[in-house]
């Protein structure tokens, strides 16, 4: 279940991610005396951030505190916790966290960006595809994507429950290398944190039974996950390719404290995002449709580009935006792939050069049929 404190490599996956997605709960957001941000924190945390942007990293925040805020703003009882209220509280507690996020972000040159999620947003595949979408063209204007659960809309049957897991799924669906989970513990210990001879488990790589009735469950004030959901959002992204951090959240500049080498535990996983996602692709997911293409294209598959429609015969069947497609050059399948056309629009702009593609389509997407990073070449 655990590994030597050694074994995580001096230059952290986090001073080394190009793309990494920070968790912060309601239990540090919301100072517990007044219900109302703990500012001082969030300053330092904000000097953080920026100063990963400015250095060229890409950063998404999956922030906490709206219903909290929302519920002391609108004067809801602590004693009741009704789904409806809950959800108005959410709606007025937006508000406040993203205007707090502009202002203290602005402060320190970087601009951000509301983005509200619920779990048919990164499960459904459409509504995947326009998330990702949307957090890509976000992340490339250096803008900080600021993420929460929809409260105002989420039903009890249909959500996340805590942002631990929200924040895996955003981690997977933008190929993230890395997720922070800041937690109020040093990180996942081998027995209850209170027991006097409990080690802090300071790596993991394999997310064993043992390890998951270590994590065991607990609550605090404002926030609504505990260890085990920290655990089950570190499984989803090992198998995505993401490296997890928990760490201890509630000191200033927390970041910059696990970089100096402040106790933690780091779920590393054994591939990297694309390389995961390229086995998901190959592996997983059932080809909709065929695209047919000419030798010149199978030659640029086969040395690493994208697939231009310029280079496409023939497409057979009906697909969707997004579904997978088998590549075949000569009668021979050479490659599976995400499609970034439905099947109709495939054939309209097949063979043609991306600049067409606005008069015949009314619009452009992507100028690629299939990019690379959404393909895997097959047969060599």
């Amino acid at each position: 279940m655990s590994g030597d404190a050694n074994e995580v490599p001096a230059a952290t996956p986090l001073t080394r991610a190009d793309r990494a997605v920070v968790k912060i709960g309601s239990s540090l957001l919301i100072d517990k005396s007044t219900g109302q941000l703990n500012r001082p924190w969030l300053e330092s945390l904000a000097d953080e951030l920026a100063e990963m942007i400015h250095a060229g990293q890409q950063a998404m925040l999956v922030s906490s505190g709206a219903i909290a805020l929302g519920r002391a703003y609108l004067g809801l009882k602590k004693s009741r916790r009704l789904l409806e209220e809950n959800q108005a509280a959410a709606a007025a507690g937006q508000i406040i966290l993203a205007h707090a996020y502009q202002e203290i972000m602005a402060r320190r040159g970087i601009k951000v960006a509301q983005v509200l999620l619920t779990p048919d947003d990164t499960e459904d595949r459409r509504r995947y595809l326009n998330g990702r979408s949307t957090l890509e063209t976000l992340l490339g204007l250096s803008v900080l994507p600021v993420i929460n659960e929809n409260d105002t809309v989420a039903t009890q049957e249909i959500r996340y429950g805590d942002n631990d897991r929200l924040a895996a799924r955003v981690a997977e669906m933008t190929s993230s290398s890395c997720l922070v989970l800041l937690s109020d513990v040093d990180g996942l210990y081998d027995r209850d944190p209170a027991d006097p001879g409990a080690r802090l488990v300071p790596v993991v790589r394999e997310i064993s039974p043992e390890l998951l009735a270590a994590a065991g469950s607990s609550r605090t004030a404002y926030g609504s996950g505990g260890m085990a959901t920290k655990v089950a959002a570190a499984r989803i992204c090992m198998s995505a390719g993401c490296a997890t951090l928990i760490a201890a959240g509630s000191h200033m500049r927390p970041l910059s404290r696990v970089i100096a080498g402040a106790p933690c535990t780091w779920f590393l996983p054994s591939s990297t995002p694309l390389a995961a996602r390229k086995q998901w692709i190959a592996g997983t997911l059932t080809p909709r449709g065929t695209v047919h293409i000419d030798t010149g294209a199978a030659q640029a598959l086969l040395a690493g580009k994208s697939l231009l429609a310029v280079g496409v015969r023939t497409v057979d069947g009906r697909f969707e935006r997004g579904d997978a497609v088998t590549v075949v050059a000569e009668g021979q399948t050479v490659a599976r792939g995400l499609i970034a056309y439905d099947s109709d629009e495939a054939r309209l702009i097949m063979g043609r050069h991306s600049s067409e593609f606005e008069a015949l389509l009314g619009y452009q997407s992507q100028s690629v049929l299939i990019h690379r990073d959404n393909l895997v070449v097959l047969n060599k």
